[in-house]
Formats: C-alpha cells, sequence, structure tokens
C-alpha cells in the first residue's frame, strides 16, 4: 500500500510538469512534425496521383472518377465514428499517441500501393486502397489535432501551436511539390517523378511520426461522467445547438469551399484567361504555397494580439480584397501577379489554424459542461464539413463554368464571352464564400477573459481526480502504476 502512495504521488508531481506548465518552441517543433506526412501528400494526392493514374497506368477516366467518387461518400461516414472512439480510448500510453502511432502504418500501405501501383490496376484494386488511404489520414490527422488542443491548454498558446503546425505543414508541401520538379534534372520521367513522391512520403512518414510520438507528452484527462452510448448520442445531438459549434462548423466550410473553387479554376483562369503558360502558373502557386509559411506563423502571432476571431475575420477580408486585384495584373506578367498571390496565400494560411485553435476552445467548454471529452468528435466534424465543401466546391464550379459557355478541352477556343464568364466564375466563388467564412465568426463570444474562466474551471475540477499522464519520452513498458493506483484514488473508471 505504501509502495502504490509513492507511486500516485510521483505521477501526480510528474502532471505538474507535464504540458499544462507551458509550450516551449522545441516541443512545439518537435510535436509538429507529426503533422508532415499528411500536408506533404496532399498535393500529390490531388494534383499528381489522378493523373499518373490515368496516363502512365492507363486507368480509365470514367474509373478513376468513379472509385474516388465512391470513397469520398464512404468517406464521410467515417470521421465521426472514429472521433466518438478517439475521445473514449484511454490506455497506459495515452489517449491520442497510440492513434496516430497505429495510424502510421494504414497511411503509408495506402500511399505505396496507389503510387507505386502496378500496371493493369483496374477499379476495385483503386477503391481498396483509397479506403485504406483516407482511413489512415483521417486517424492521423484527427489524433494529431486533437493532441494538440490538449498540449496548449491555453488561449494563446493554441494560436502559436497551430501556427507551427501550419507553417511546418506548408514547409513539407512545398518539398514534397519540388520532387516531380526536380526529377527531369536527375534523367527521371514525370511517371518516375510521381513514384518518387509516394517514397518521400512512405519514407519520412515512420521518422516525422515517431518523433512526434515519443517526444511530446501527454495528459488524458478523466472524464467525471460515466459514459454510455444512449447519453452520449444525446449529448452529441445536444451538441448540435451550441451557436459556437455551429458558427465554425460553417465558418470551415465556407473558407474550404472558397480556395477550393480557386484551386478548381486555377489552371484554367491564369492560362486561357490570364495569357500565362502551364509553368509560369505553376510557379506562381509556388509562390502562393510558400507565403503560406511566414503567413501561418504571423498569424498565430497576430491572434496573441488581438485574438483569434478577429484575426479571422481580418485575413478573410484582406485575402477577399487582394483577390479583387488580379484583374489589375497585365496578362502574362509574373512581376505583377507574383505580389498578388503572395498575398493570398498569405492571409489564407491562417483560415484553418485559426478555426481549429478555436475550436479546442469550444471544447474546452463542451468538456467543463459536460464532463467529457469531445475533441476528437469536434474535430471530425470539422473534417466532416471540409470533406463536403471541398466536394460542393468541384460541383458548383464545374457547373457554373458549363453555364457560362466556356470549354475545358485542352487547345478548344473559348470566345470573348465564355473567357469572360471563366473570370466571374473564378472571382466570384473566393471572395463571396472567404468573405462569408470570416461574417460567421462576427460577434463572437468566446474570447481571451471567457476563455481563462473555463480554463480556471476545468483546472480545478481536474485537480480533484488523478489525471494519467504520459511522460516525454514513450515508456518501454505500461506505466502500471498510474492503472494501480486509480482504484484506491476512486476515480473515474477507464473510458
Amino acid at each position: 500500500m505504501r509502495k502504490l502512495k509513492q507511486l500516485r504521488l510521483t505521477m501526480t508531481d510528474t502532471a505538474t510538469t507535464a504540458p499544462r506548465s507551458g509550450l516551449t518552441l522545441s516541443r512545439s517543433l518537435t510535436f509538429a512534425v507529426g503533422t508532415i506526412p499528411v500536408s506533404a501528400l496532399t498535393i500529390a494526392l490531388f494534383v499528381y496521383l489522378p493523373h499518373y493514374l490515368e496516363s502512365h497506368l492507363a486507368v480509365p477516366l470514367m474509373v478513376v472518377g468513379g472509385a474516388w467518387g465512391l470513397v469520398r461518400i464512404i468517406d464521410l461516414g467515417i470521421d465521426l465514428p472514429l472521433g466518438y472512439i478517439m475521445d473514449h480510448t484511454r490506455t497506459a500510453y495515452g489517449r491520442y499517441r497510440v492513434w496516430l502511432v497505429a495510424g502510421a502504418p494504414v497511411f503509408m500501405l495506402g500511399t505505396y500501393m496507389l503510387f507505386l501501383a502496378p500496371k493493369g490496376i483496374g477499379g476495385a484494386y483503386l477503391l481498396v486502397w483509397l479506403l485504406v488511404l483516407y482511413l489512415g489520414i483521417s486517424i492521423l490527422y484527427l489524433a494529431h489535432s486533437a493532441w494538440a488542443a490538449g498540449l496548449a491548454p491555453q488561449y494563446d498558446q493554441r494560436s502559436r501551436l497551430f501556427g507551427i503546425l501550419a507553417a511546418v505543414g506548408v514547409a513539407a508541401s512545398v518539398v514534397e511539390l519540388f520532387v516531380p520538379i526536380a526529377a527531369p534534372l536527375f534523367g527521371r520521367t514525370d511517371a518516375e517523378g510521381v513514384q518518387a513522391m509516394g517514397w518521400l512520403v512512405v519514407l519520412v512518414t515512420p521518422i516525422a511520426i515517431g518523433i512526434a510520438a515519443i517526444r511530446t507528452p501527454e495528459t488524458v484527462v478523466t472524464n467525471i461522467k460515466k459514459s454510455h452510448f444512449a447519453s452520449d448520442l444525446l449529448d452529441c445531438l445536444v451538441l448540435l445547438k451550441r451557436p459556437e459549434l455551429i458558427r465554425l462548423l460553417a465558418s470551415q466550410m465556407a473558407l474550404t469551399l472558397g480556395p477550393g473553387w480557386m484551386s478548381t479554376l486555377y489552371l484554367f483562369f491564369f492560362i486561357q484567361a490570364r495569357g500565362y503558360t502551364s509553368q509560369q502558373a505553376t510557379m506562381l502557386l509556388v509562390v502562393y504555397i510558400l507565403s503560406g509559411v511566414m503567413g501561418a506563423l504571423a498569424t498565430g502571432r497576430i491572434a496573441t494580439r488581438f485574438s483569434k476571431h478577429h484575426t479571422l475575420i481580418a485575413t478573410t477580408s484582406a485575402y477577399s480584397i487582394g483577390l479583387c486585384f488580379v484583374m489589375a495584373v497585365p496578362k502574362g506578367s509574373i512581376i505583377g501577379a507574383a505580389p498578388i498571390m503572395f498575398w493570398c496565400g498569405f492571409m489564407a494560411s491562417g483560415f484553418d489554424l485559426m478555426i481549429r485553435a478555436m475550436m479546442a476552445d469550444v471544447g474546452d467548454e463542451i468538456r467543463l459542461d459536460q464532463g467529457k471529452e469531445r475533441v476528437s468528435l469536434l474535430y471530425a466534424m470539422l473534417a466532416l464539413g471540409a470533406k463536403l465543401a471541398a466536394t460542393l466546391a468541384v460541383v458548383l464550379s464545374s457547373f457554373l463554368l458549363a453555364r457560362v459557355g466556356f470549354n475545358p478541352l485542352e487547345g478548344a477556343a473559348n470566345d470573348h464571352h465564355a473567357i469572360v464568364g471563366l473570370e466571374w466564375v473564378f472571382l466570384a466563388g473566393p471572395i463571396v464564400f472567404v468573405m462569408l467564412g470570416g461574417a460567421c465568426i462576427v460577434g463572437w463570444k468566446l474570447d481571451a477573459e471567457r476563455h481563462a474562466r473555463i480554463r480556471d474551471a476545468l483546472d480545478k475540477r481536474d485537480a480533484q481526480f488523478d489525471e494519467a499522464p504520459i511522460l516525454d519520452s514513450f515508456p518501454v513498458r505500461p506505466p502500471v502504476a498510474v492503472l494501480a493506483a486509480e482504484p484506491e484514488a476512486n476515480v473515474s473508471h477507464l473510458d
């Protein structure tokens, strides 16, 4: 009995030095490494992989499109159950750490089987491995986001941490983007360049996830109310009535739809309407993406002075204003367009990071009200909204493009009326939806002062229950002392 008390005292002392005591830059960067795999894969998955499958592997267009569409529909039903299960996970190694580690091999396997696929594959092969890959992406994204919310419990900490996460993610995307650009310099074909993108992601994933999982501490808070599926379902339905949650979900969808709309029409607009070559349009895209590194860091810093919601409103307004100046640049002018693309990329980098940081604040308020951790479920809702909006961006922009009479086929001759229609469609979508995303946050009440009161109440309540702090380094075997000490302490059950 004396040993058990000594063990509990030791672990309680560790809790006081857990992430709540402060979040250093080195710890933030260590944790941010975990965002590299998914961030690096994004451009390769959506821009390069479909073309590689269709051109190099000769997979029919209808097969690629049908498999992708069906997987996206199935994928919509994955995030919410996954988020619910994550919130109810409690192991000796942590809550989100185990999911991050478990998601890595799933993600790696899906990436390898798609980017290194053999010739002659069909729809069934593509469908199965796309499902595996999207499952891996969902696990890594939800686990990493939810862990970030707990790692940075304070209001301003979250702005800085999510800013660093976004900056590291953008940098990973840029590095991945240069792989196919550099491939010809080493005598490689375009197809081999795409394969190299897949190999890079596969090789870097265990390193990045391992660093984040091993070197980042995790404190698993105890739910003060027992969980039953019926009561949890009722609680989740109550969540959908919360104004803050509705606002963030609407803003997330609008801020995904706007830039997604722009991405869908990007090459059409810059090549056929503004007179740039494909290479010049790609160079401007690199400028747009690169500016996100500085934009993410600056946005996170600015939010610590002017609050998250004010920063989000300001960046959405600045993005929309900047996009209006695209038409003022002389056609084909790289020098004229580069500053505008830099400005828009700089501002757009703050959209997702502010939404995610604000959702972490909402998660604290919900845990205070319901007595249960819901942060994974909340991020699953964000992910679901983003996926719906991304799909809607393609559907709406393509529909309007057809309505104005634009012909997207390579080499097609479009008249002045079709080009003008393309310009209006390209500009109207991003400007309208990005402004709408900022408008959803006007009048936001969960500011730094209110969140400080919430955190104070949570900390006082959490102090009454034993937590299961996880040490800075990954333990060789489960810290059984935590599990053994719980019954005597009369704390809540394992979720």
